[in-house]
């Protein structure tokens, strides 16, 4: 077979494929066979017929038009190998030339992933909030956890936000009471600014059995959007009574026998927490200084392919939703055009995250082990609350198991561009993300600790070669 590779733009090809007539001896075979299992000849039972008795009676040409079928993935697939070239998506395939004994050739247009130069990971330089844990930020803690447990307790004098009430509301449009926007019994929390507008400063000074009425617009109902005159009478007035800051708050809140306890232990988990958005946000500014020094060009069949999956992907959420696709952009304040638009730039972004990391994965010789793959499968598991042998499985019976290596892939290699940029705090005190990242094991040192429980998801070696794409 003779194969060449003719580039059309950076991100597409065309493959000049040519197979000597002796290498498609199997195919013909093979098509002779499904032929004879299609035709009844008299004498000869089902598939089991000669091919000069096929040829008779369907023809040779239709016997070559099936070798084709057969032969021409086959030896795109080689050709691909053969040449190396790093395809994305499907070919649109174009048979040129059938002689029969003689040759077989076709073209093969197909995205492949562009050749772009990489920043080196080691200039990036990023800048991060830092993650220090002030007194101020334990308190803050402290004091949503004497929220919880505070009790309301009635009080005789005027209303003050931050109150309790219970109040009566009637509302009226033209005279005419709205029962839609009237209630009694109402708990409310003054300040809240959750009911309707105007309601917080009308309760202002108003103490048990007072009314008061004041104008507001109403927003919701049949009429949405007119003048209402609206009654509000306060029935009680309660306030918000916190627990005394002690080792007994300790004790009824938490698990801890002194307030010092409970304050040591608010300020690890607080820290923790402040790593990990710290972690996350170094992770999210390296991939944009990465994305901002790098010109990638973006194949149009991935740019189609990943719009066609989130859009297939939103309208599935909405029917689930029993929301259309129209209440959806008003509740989004969008219009058509800009949720087109705001999607298809999302799009870009995301292909070309993943062939920026793809190439970085390729320059940086990262391989994955099995290791790799269990772990994030116990993750992934972990995040949709199943078992991490049903999402295995699940993995393998769907196929994608190309796409699992892929993303696991492009982890490893941001993870390496994590650890070799620099990447320091407001404060100017450089950040030190090895506990998020953890250590960068070889892949053998990774298979020696895999987790027998979770089975292997590795791709079966007997499988053909398939074209690469972008997921």
């Amino acid at each position: 077979m003779k194969s060449t590779v003719e580039t059309l733009s950076p991100t597409r090809v065309r493959l000049a494929v040519e197979v000597p007539f002796d290498e498609l001896t199997p195919s013909v075979q093979r098509a002779y066979k499904k032929v004879a299992s299609q035709v009844r000849v008299p004498g000869f039972r089902p598939g089991k017929a000669p091919a000069r008795i096929i040829d008779q009676r369907v023809g040779r040409g239709v016997v070559l038009e099936e070798a084709v079928q057969d032969a021409v993935p086959r030896a795109y697939a080689d050709a691909v190998q053969e040449t190396g070239t790093k395809v994305i998506g499907q070919p649109d395939i174009e048979v040129t030339k059938i002689d029969d004994g003689d040759l077989l050739a076709f073209t093969a247009e197909v995205d492949v992933r562009p050749e772009f130069e990489l920043p080196a990971i080691d200039s990036i330089e990023v800048t991060v909030d830092p993650s220090e844990v002030t007194d101020e930020d334990v308190d803050t803690q402290i004091t949503a956890l004497r929220e919880r447990f505070a009790v309301l307790k009635g009080v005789e004098r005027p209303v003050q936000e931050g109150d309790y009430v219970s109040i009566d509301l009637k509302a009226t449009v033209d005279g005419e009471e709205v029962p839609d926007a009237s209630s009694s019994g109402l708990s409310y929390e003054v300040g809240s600014g959750q009911l309707i507008e105007g309601l917080d400063t009308a309760l202002s000074g108003l103490e048990a059995e007072d009314a008061k009425t004041f104008t507001t617009e109403l927003v919701a109902g049949e009429h949405a959007g007119k003048p209402a005159e609206v009654e509000v009478t306060v029935r009680s007035v309660k306030e918000k009574e916190l627990p005394e800051l002690d080792d007994e708050f300790a004790q009824t809140a938490s698990e801890f026998d002194t307030l010092d306890e409970l304050r040591a232990d608010i300020r690890e988990r607080l820290g923790k927490s402040k790593a990990a958005q710290q972690g996350s946000q170094a992770h999210d500014r390296v991939l944009d200084a990465m994305l901002a020094a790098t010109s990638v060009p973006l194949p149009e069949s991935a740019v189609e392919a990943e719009l066609g999956w989130r859009r297939e992907n939103v309208e599935r959420q909405l029917t689930e939703a029993g929301m259309d696709k129209d209440a959806y952009l008003q509740m989004q304040g969008q219009t058509e055009e800009e949720f087109d638009a705001e999607l298809q730039g999302n799009v870009q972004q995301a292909v070309k995250t993943q062939l920026l990391l793809d190439a970085l994965a390729d320059a940086q010789e990262i391989s994955v082990s099995d290791q790799d793959l269990t772990e994030h499968i116990v993750a992934e598991a972990a995040r949709y609350g199943i078992a991490p042998q049903q999402l295995a499985q699940q993995v393998q019976e769907s196929g994608n198991i190309p796409a699992l290596i892929a993303d696991v892939r492009r982890n490893k290699a941001m993870r390496r561009a994590l650890g070799a940029a620099t990447v320091v705090d407001t404060a100017g005190a450089t950040v030190d993300l090895t506990p998020l990242l953890g250590p960068d094991e070889d892949d053998a040192a990774a298979d020696a600790t895999a987790d027998p429980s979770v089975p292997a998801v590795t791709e079966p070696a007997d499988t053909e070669p398939e074209p690469e794409t972008v997921s």
